[in-house]
């Protein structure tokens, strides 16, 4: 696997998705940045760390195996494997709000973010960002945010970091590649966020209701139980949740 550390990026997935398609990328690139200047989240979201105190790193791979209406479980597969080393740093009550930020009780630690590369229309490679808080005890203007050491006190090395969650999104891509699809969702969706919980969403139309979190499907849409039993499915850009 390659690995390049760069000093100032603007984003790393925006840098990878240049360089992968300008070498004709065929083995994992990894690029990690001590400083993103336009570093990006989910729905066109920004996202923001203080420089050299935490990881905002991209990892391109191949991944001719799995379809396009599979790609949901590569995030899922991500997801768990940044909430393992955090168990593993212990840090507590890690769990996974859907789709890509993954707490500890309600505070953001993470952020992940997954672009796909499609090639005659077939899925061919995808990019996955990580934005993890590390190191980092102050924010302004970000409600809710949290990192390693604010939860342990430890100052931890970011390579150590990185290295062990490399290690454990091999652990899933070997899931994916074996086809244990049903093992991945199951992990998935027993570390959700606020599951089997009466929770408050807001519509697109700006509309508040409450549902119970039931799950996820294959493609990724949340599965909410309703008033009247009704169960219903809705993607990222219909619904939020709010906590």
């Amino acid at each position: 696997m390659r690995i390049d550390k760069l000093h100032t990026i603007d984003s790393t997935n925006s840098y990878l998705k240049r360089i992968s398609k300008e070498e004709d990328a065929q083995e994992d690139i990894v690029v990690w940045a001590l400083e993103q200047t336009a570093g990006r989240g989910q729905m066109g979201t920004t996202w923001s760390a203080e420089s050299g105190k935490n990881l905002t790193f991209s990892v391109f791979r191949k991944v001719k195996r799995i379809t396009i209406s599979e790609q949901f479980y590569a995030l899922m597969a991500a997801s768990l494997a940044v909430k393992d080393v955090l168990s593993k740093l212990l840090i507590k009550n890690v769990r996974v709000k859907w789709p890509n930020d993954i707490l500890t009780d309600n505070d953001k630690i993470c952020g992940i973010l997954i672009e796909s590369v499609i090639k005659r229309g077939k899925l061919d490679a995808m990019i996955l960002g990580v934005g993890l808080n590390v190191n980092q005890t102050e924010w302004k203007d970000t409600p809710r945010a949290t990192s390693i050491k604010s939860r342990t006190g430890i100052h931890f090395e970011l390579e150590e970091i990185l290295s062990m969650l490399l290690k454990q999104f091999h652990h899933y891509v070997d899931l994916l590649l074996k086809g244990q699809f049903e093992t991945i969702k199951n992990d998935y969706e027993q570390h959700l966020f606020k599951k089997d919980k009466p929770a408050t969403f807001i519509a697109s139309d700006g509309t508040q209701f409450v549902g119970i979190i039931k799950g996820v499907s294959e493609t990724g849409k949340l599965i909410l139980l309703q008033e009247d039993e009704v169960v219903n499915e809705y993607d990222l850009k219909e619904i939020q949740l709010l906590y």
